[in-house]
């Protein structure tokens, strides 16, 4: 039996150039996601329908809710938290690179309220060893490595109970699971997933409420979602060239919300709606709660 088509709209008429990021804020009820090359942090009410534009040094990297009205934020070497309210950038922290080629790119907050991000090297040579890898912030501004063999991080998300960290490495198209301790190193590194039978490297990601991983498969047009033993379960169509990035939202978590690419720097959509922002409805399951930096 094939499972429902779900329903697919775009919301609104903004076309960012690298849309990514997406991130649910529940206290306020709005979506928030970035784009990465223009600098651009957006936050969306869906129920009226308000958005607000706030510009931040570019790149940018990844977002997510923050305690209070503002968003912790990965930049290009470090991480800040931005007020809303404000409008105002606090820097908290810092990779210690300085090298133009690396930069900070996904991330995630985990249970505990430590954000978890990871960075991609750009024009490596393969024969150069990988420069950055994956890092945790926490909220005393302490940063630390915790791998330093992703060399395009994407999609960090956790399981249910939070003990498994997924992170995709979209140039090896792999994506990761390790045991996971908010407290702790990482541990028992495995192959969740292989994405190069879709010829895709795997994007953004996240986790709903069944323990699913759903995974961006950005070349391929696609979201596919995997059992927690790393088996396809179904793959989404999307109307768009180039998907990047997704979360789930919405008053019940139901909504998953989408970003896409209009112009990167490698990849170039091909119709008038790439760079929106999508909504797709009528899935199996819901999302979860988002997690906030700070606890």
């Amino acid at each position: 039996m094939q499972p429902p088509h779900p329903d697919i709209r775009r919301l609104g008429t903004t076309r960012d150039q690298l849309g990514e990021s997406p991130c649910w804020d529940a206290e306020v009820q709005a979506l928030c996601w970035i784009d990465a090359l223009a600098g651009t942090v957006h936050r969306l009410v869906p129920a009226t329908g308000m958005r607000a534009s706030h510009a931040l040094p570019a790149p940018l990297g990844a977002i997510a809710p923050a305690q209070g009205d503002a968003v912790v934020v990965a930049l290009r070497h470090g991480f800040g938290r931005y007020d809303f309210g404000t409008r105002q950038l606090t820097m908290l922290g810092d990779i210690g690179l300085s090298d133009l080629d690396v930069r900070l790119n996904d991330g995630k907050c985990d249970a505990a309220g430590n954000f978890v991000a990871g960075t991609m090297h750009m024009n490596r040579p393969a024969e150069v060893p990988v420069r950055g890898g994956l890092y945790r912030l926490r909220p005393d501004g302490r940063v630390e490595q915790l791998a330093d063999d992703i060399g395009f991080a994407n999609g960090p998300c956790f399981s249910p109970d939070g003990r498994t960290l997924y992170v995709a490495d979209s140039l090896a198209r792999v994506i990761w699971a390790y045991d996971y301790d908010p407290q702790g190193p990482l541990a028992h590194k495995r192959c969740f997933v292989e994405t190069q039978g879709f010829d895709s490297g795997p994007d953004g990601a996240t986790v709903d409420a069944e323990g699913f991983v759903w995974s961006v498969l950005v070349r391929a047009a696609q979201l596919a979602r995997f059992s927690p033993d790393g088996m396809l379960e179904r793959c989404v169509p999307l109307p768009l060239t180039y998907p990047t990035s997704l979360c789930f939202g919405g008053p019940a978590y139901a909504q998953l919300y989408v970003t896409s690419i209009s112009r990167s720097a490698r990849l170039e959509g091909r119709l008038p709606q790439d760079g929106g922002l999508f909504v797709v409805e009528g899935l199996p399951a819901v999302g979860l709660p988002t997690r906030r930096f700070g606890g």
